[in-house]
């Protein structure tokens, strides 16, 4: 709906409250011919007679929530290149398979005997997650990668005490996702941070100062939010080992690595897996997500119950686990994400999921190699499935991260990842994902370079960015100092 105000005339769209006249309807219904009854008590009526609801006609709401739908950018219109969040396309299939009716409509508490597909799916999943992982024990109950991190340090705690000592600390690098140090702090154990070395790597040394008897387990991200693998993540293992402490890897980039190498090989005691990511369920929103963890044949016994196996005659859930560490998530896990993510690996098989590993790591790389002459690298090294920069050369016209971003958004593409991960000033994180053709990537390319030169011939146009869009740039700290929390009505809004 085109608005026009004192001075100038724009392409917002009212609230359906400000749509509202009073008498319009989307419905009609003939007179009543019959004599008026309630089934329902008096006392359940209500008395308000729908006050205060927006009165409009049929023709304003399908339009009005239509025109709503297409301002959202979503996968399926374009790139998401935003790095650690692998937002990447999700085939339609996997959408489809979720809604069948025995996956869709079949009840928690269904008994064993009625739920053998059920059951065998989430066998069949657990067994392609050790396959992947390189680790034999898989529970598919975390909701979320947060909450995997949580489960995985709980079964380690479990399995210290086991062993007869909890110990105190964790180990976690500078580069870790940030999530990490709060899963830590819930499971009792308090933070030590490991430096980085310049090259964006775990510092040996300091992590052999740091490992003692006191070390319950080192979080690593790996490949780190640096975008980078941990070349040295062998010996990394082999010193939290020799020190009796365990490695949790925090997998949430594991999409630069299935199909072409196996954390349990490297040494890794636990991971947890973003299946909203790196397995192809919608990414966004608040969720759904599921954050299944993988362990070692030692720490299995700990794994939240119950446990799906197959008797030789009928798949069951098994509760009888003594060493548990109990339920992490009612009945088990998101369902319909598990669904997607066994779909997504049975479409693709092994040779389809190494592809699409080599894919995004490629993907990366030809950003890096595209873009590196006219933003400067966040870190040395070759990127593994997404790439850092910084601003630093457009610093020098008063152009910033931020106003890189915004300005992104007029070439119609979704903003980078930016000021993370913090190790790296004024970082602009791009992770491209293996959804993307060259053809696309070529656009995004040109893109970032055009705001670049900009940047350099009329930087005023970079840092008043975005300029296309039905709204400006906003006051975000404002917004985050004096937020608005209730709706008023546009001749009202104006005041505030």
């Amino acid at each position: 709906m085109i608005k026009k105000s004192s001075n100038h005339i724009n392409q917002n769209e009212g609230t359906i409250f400000e749509r509202s006249r009073p008498g319009k309807l989307g419905y009609h219904l003939p007179a009543l011919d019959v004599p008026a009854e309630t089934a329902l008590d008096a006392a359940l009526l209500r008395d308000d007679d729908l006050a205060g609801l927006p009165e409009v006609s049929e023709v304003d709401v399908i339009r009005h929530f239509t025109r709503i739908s297409t301002w959202n950018y979503a996968v399926d219109y374009g790139m998401y290149p935003l790095g650690s969040c692998t937002m990447k396309y999700n085939p339609k299939l996997n959408e489809r398979v979720s809604r069948f009716d025995g996956f869709a409509a079949s009840h928690p508490y269904l008994p064993d005997d009625l739920a053998q597909g059920n059951l065998e799916l989430l066998k069949r999943l657990e067994d392609s997650l050790a396959e992947i992982t390189g680790l034999p024990g898989v529970s598919l109950q975390p909701a979320a990668g947060a909450q995997g991190e949580m489960t995985g340090l709980m079964v380690i705690r479990a399995c210290l005490e086991a062993r007869g000592n909890a110990r105190k600390v964790v180990l976690i690098p500078d580069s870790a996702h940030g999530t990490n140090p709060a899963s830590a702090a819930v499971c009792g154990y308090q933070v030590k941070t490991i430096k980085s070395t310049a090259e964006g790597a775990v510092d040996l040394e300091a992590l052999r100062a740091a490992a003692n008897d006191d070390v319950a387990a080192l979080m690593l991200t790996n490949p780190s939010t640096l975008g980078l693998f941990e070349e040295n993540i062998e010996e990394v293992c082999k010193i939290l080992h020799d020190a009796g402490g365990l490695v949790y890897m925090d997998g949430a980039n594991m999409n630069a690595l299935v199909g072409v190498t196996r954390p349990g090989d490297m040494g890794v005691d636990v991971i947890h897996l973003n299946l909203h990511k790196t397995f192809s369920t919608p990414h966004g929103g608040g969720g759904p997500g599921a954050g299944p963890i993988a362990v070692t044949a030692e720490l299995e016994p700990f794994l939240p119950v119950p446990r799906v196996v197959f008797d030789g005659g009928q798949y069951k859930l098994d509760f009888n686990r003594p060493q548990s560490v109990g339920r992490v998530r009612a009945y088990h896990g998101n369902y319909s994400v598990l669904v997607r993510a066994l779909c997504y690996i049975m479409t693709l098989g092994a040779e389809g999921l190494r592809e699409a590993t080599e894919t995004a790591v490629l993907n990366a790389n030809y950003i890096a190699h595209h873009l590196k002459d006219v933003y400067e690298l966040g870190v040395a090294g070759k990127a593994m499935h997404e790439v850092i920069f910084n601003d630093k050369r457009q610093q020098k016209n008063g152009v910033h991260t931020l106003d890189i971003a915004k300005r992104l958004i007029d070439y119609g593409f979704h903003p980078m990842t930016i000021y993370f991960p913090l190790v790296v000033p004024g970082a602009m994180m791009i992770e491209p994902t293996e959804s993307e053709g060259r053809d696309e990537l070529d656009v995004f390319i040109d893109a970032m370079k055009s705001i670049a030169r900009e940047a350099e011939e009329n930087p005023e146009l970079v840092k008043t960015a975005p300029h296309n869009t039905r709204i400006g740039r906003l006051d975000e700290a404002a917004a985050a100092r004096k937020p608005v929390l209730r709706w008023k009505p546009a001749s009202q809004a104006a005041s505030v």
